[in-house]
């Protein structure tokens, strides 16, 4: 029986050389795979109260639309500075070379609304942390976070554990 892992297609030197980019195009496209992905990534939330789910741009948006959808629920998408019109609050964080910034829109979320993150990938945890922080701006509780892939050298899941955040993740992958 395959597992999500084994619809994930890897890139070698794919955005640049040296990387091993972890393609889950070939895993959404799929209808059992993508179905057998978004089961497991709701599954430890089982029976836990989720008003929003929040989609980490870009993959996030498919994987958050789908559980959004399962769950009845609203999606709210964060997105690069500058890509979403009218009101927003902006989180920057720190990336290998420099910084970026995320954004959401100011009344996206009410306060004591119950949150899940969602994302494709975790690498080093900065998209989420930044994530994390503009959902607690707008009084909102993360109850979780969750991804397909981690990247467990760089350091993501342990970044969000210490912020004190249930991580839950369907495979891991080893290098960057």
């Amino acid at each position: 029986m395959k597992t999500v892992k084994d619809y994930i297609r890897t890139i070698p030197d794919f955005p640049h050389e040296g990387i091993m980019f972890r393609d889950v195009t070939t895993l959404f496209s799929d209808p059992r795979g993508f179905r057998m992905a978004i089961d497991q990534l709701l599954h430890p939330y089982a029976g836990e109260r989720i008003d929003r789910v929040v989609g980490l741009e870009a993959r996030g948006f498919i994987l958050g639309g789908a559980i959004a959808h399962q769950l009845s629920v609203g999606f709210v998408p964060v997105r690069k500075k500058g890509k979403l019109p009218g009101k927003t609050i902006a989180q920057s964080y720190t990336l290998e070379y420099g910084e970026a910034t995320v954004e959401i829109h100011d009344d996206a979320l009410q306060p004591g609304e119950k949150v899940l993150i969602v994302d494709d990938l975790l690498a080093t945890g900065g998209t989420c942390e930044a994530g994390i922080k503009l959902v607690e701006k707008l009084g909102a509780e993360v109850v979780g976070c969750a991804f397909i892939v981690d990247l467990p050298e760089l350091g993501g899941r342990k970044l969000l554990e210490s912020l004190g955040m249930k991580v839950h993740m369907l495979c891991e992958f080893e290098g960057a």
